[in-house]
């Protein structure tokens, strides 16, 4: 790998993980077909997924830092309710991510070994266009993610493991999962984005003792695809919103159906 083929991977890591057709589908994909590096270089891919962490972080900075706040206030004033509510969408959020890491600990064999699987890889791709093409059609009921209760966080914690599957979208499956369960969009989008910090977190611990065996070249490499994916992953991040709001996720279900396809017929045939 060179230092152009970091920054491509970290482009497409940058603008798929946070749209929902899949970055780790389509890391597996590209780094298949283009021979761009083996797709089992799990540091590298930590390295991306953190430049798309700190992209969720710098644009939720207010959010996030009023969150913190509110888990030191708690005495009964004019924000009283404001701190309130910051406070369950810190408790659903730690809900999910139990739920998730429990979820990896059962399955974590299984859900690595699919990341060697290209076919399994595009055929998950369709699947998501199939989550996220019916989630357009489910009505908006309102329900602020402050207000979703255990129930609908566990639910979209696992949602949230199964995703973890390469070619299931993260982003798609939790915002979609969201907004069928009775959340309004523009708080599952956000909730979706929120949830990506202690997952991304959670790999990253998981492989910090393999950091130390980097050396110069490939550290060099590996924050010029970190660069290249916060910068693109923050890029993208308030386009979603807005998408989600309009309903307009099928438009990248017909994408991954493409993309899929075009996968599935190249893998059968060569």
């Amino acid at each position: 790998m060179n230092v152009l083929s970091a920054i491509f991977l970290g482009i497409i890591q940058g603008l798929t993980e946070f749209l929902p057709v899949s970055s780790s589908g389509h890391l597996v994909l590209s780094q298949y077909f283009l021979g761009l590096g083996e797709s089992s270089d799990n540091v590298f891919e930590i390295f991306l997924h953190m430049g798309t962490l700190i992209a969720v972080v710098v644009y939720f900075r207010k959010m996030l830092w009023d969150m913190v706040i509110s888990m030191f206030h708690w005495s009964n004033n004019m924000d009283h309710q404001t701190h309130l509510h910051n406070r369950f969408l810190v408790l659903y959020l730690g809900i999910s991510t139990l739920v998730t890491g429990i979820f990896y600990m059962l399955f974590s064999d299984f859900l690595e070994s699919m990341f060697t699987k290209p076919l399994l890889v595009a055929i998950m791709l369709s699947v998501t266009g199939l989550i996220i093409f019916s989630s357009d059609f489910i009505k908006d009921r309102g329900v602020p993610a402050m207000s979703m209760g255990p129930m609908r966080s566990i639910l979209i914690g696992l949602g949230q493991g199964i995703a973890i599957i390469p070619g299931i979208s993260r982003s798609g499956t939790t915002i979609s999962l969201s907004v069928m369960s009775g959340i309004k969009r523009k708080d599952a989008a956000q909730f979706s984005f929120l949830l990506s910090i202690p997952a991304i977190l959670g790999a990253n611990i998981s492989v910090i003792k393999d950091l130390s065996s980097l050396n110069h070249q490939q550290l060099y490499l590996y924050i010029a695809g970190f660069l290249a994916a916060f910068i693109s992953g923050y890029m993208v991040i308030s386009l979603l919103i807005r998408l989600i709001q309009q309903s307009k996720l099928k438009y990248f279900a017909y994408y991954v159906w493409v993309v899929s396809l075009i996968a599935i017929v190249s893998l059968i045939i060569y």
